[in-house]
């Protein structure tokens, strides 16, 4: 309260109560941090030993200590993985990779775009229903069924055989994911272009397409990793080491290297060297179509 004296008022004091730097320093989660280090070790070691150890020679990796840098670098064991038809399992993971996930996002974003504005309908409401229900179904669930369909249309060891059944099971969540981000997209714009006489085709092309962009990078990248890393249906639906995939070929290269530990790792690095440098460059697609959710 204030008091009066001798016609004067005194206005009370506020005491600043600001934490201590100790304070600060207790309520820093260590645990949280010493995790972080404790799992970022986990991820780097083993990219490390592997890196390390594609450039040493199959005597050094017996004789040296596993993490010390080779004493003599070599690239004899990328030389032998490229020489031993490398690159058309390269070709062939991108083949199927391309074939799968850009009609898998035009599917996914016409599909995504047809349910939102055509809300109400039920038709769209159970094709919608379809799309989630395919989310609950896994691959290994439905791999005799595909494999019985893939025989009776003649397409049994062919790229087109992996490629088919990855784009059906690439559109179920490409599809929960792109209907979000169009949904989000405020109505008016619909309705100011359809004062405008444009089409829906117009307005899908000129309205949804450029506010989902990240969106759809983001679903291209994440069924482009699926597909990539892919080795059950390479697995089952082919048969001709012609017609192999990147992951599968790593597994026909530890039995043909049973011994030579740098050659497989080396087709290892050679094998998510495209992984890498496809997030560096679309990393910031990538992450705004990620955080975009959270910043509405």
């Amino acid at each position: 309260m204030a008091v009066a004296t001798s016609g004067t008022t005194t206005a009370p004091r506020t005491v600043s109560r600001r934490p201590s730097r100790a304070y600060k320093l207790l309520r820093l989660n260590w645990f949280g941090g010493l995790a972080g280090w404790i799992w970022l070790g986990v991820v780097l070691i083993p990219l490390y030993w592997i890196v390390v150890t594609s450039f040493k020679d199959q005597s050094a990796y017996f004789t040296q200590n596993p993490f010390a840098l080779p004493a003599e670098p070599t690239m004899n064991n990328y030389k032998l993985v490229v020489e031993s038809d490398f690159p058309r399992y390269f070709l062939n993971s991108v083949i199927v990779a391309a074939g799968t996930i850009v009609p898998a996002v035009a599917i996914s974003f016409m599909a995504a775009y047809a349910i939102i504005r055509g809300a109400g309908s039920k038709f769209l409401a159970g094709v919608n229903g379809l799309f989630l229900m395919g989310l609950a179904i896994p691959l290994q669930a439905t791999i005799i069924p595909v494999y019985l369909l893939i025989i009776r249309m003649h397409l049994y060891d062919s790229l087109l055989a992996l490629i088919l059944p990855s784009i059906a099971f690439s559109i179920p969540l490409s599809v929960l994911v792109l209907t979000n981000f169009i949904r989000d997209v405020p109505k008016e714009l619909f309705e100011s272009m359809r004062v405008d006489g444009a089409t829906e085709w117009n307005m899908l092309r000129s309205l949804a397409l450029p506010l989902t962009r990240p969106a759809l990078v983001t679903v291209g990248i994440y069924n482009g990793l699926g597909v990539w890393n892919g080795f059950l249906l390479p697995l089952i639906l082919t048969q001709s080491p012609d017609k192999r995939t990147l992951p599968l070929a790593l597994w026909t290269f530890q039995g043909q290297y049973s011994v030579n530990v740098p050659a497989v790792l080396a087709s290892v690095v050679l094998t998510t060297l495209p992984i890498v440098i496809l997030y560096a460059v679309s990393r910031k697609q990538l992450l705004s179509g990620l955080t975009a959710g959270f910043s509405r």
